[in-house]
This record gives structure tokens, C-alpha cells and sequence, in this order.
């Protein structure tokens, strides 16, 4: 049995299914970053105006 060149070729590059996995892998690490610096940002905003009011620097606080 001899194996024609496109049988070759379709073994040695990666399937469809497994470029969208690795696609999909990418994207999840992205999101997950993104989410933490959101995160971050939020708790930095929030600390900041609990220090802010509490210290009696910002007109607005009671």
C-alpha cells in the first residue's frame, strides 16, 4: 500500500477542530486576564474613594 502525498499532508497538519481548540484556548486566557485587570481596577477605584472619604478629602462625602 502506498500512501499518495495529500494522505501524507493531511497527517502532518493540524485539523481544523484542533486550530479552533487552541483558537478557543487563547481567547479563554485573554478573557480571564482581562477580567482579573478589570477586577483589580475596580478594587483600586474602590479603595481609593474609602480612603478619600475617609481621610475627609473629597467635599461630597459625609
Amino acid at each position: 500500500m502506498t500512501n499518495s502525498p495529500a494522505r501524507q499532508n493531511s497527517f502532518q497538519e493540524p485539523s481544523e477542530r484542533q486550530i479552533h481548540m487552541d483558537q478557543l484556548k487563547s481567547v479563554e486566557l485573554f478573557n480571564g486576564r482581562a477580567a482579573m485587570l478589570g477586577l483589580l481596577i475596580g478594587l483600586g477605584a474602590l479603595v481609593d474613594g474609602y480612603t478619600a472619604c475617609r481621610t475627609q478629602y473629597l467635599p461630597f462625602c459625609f
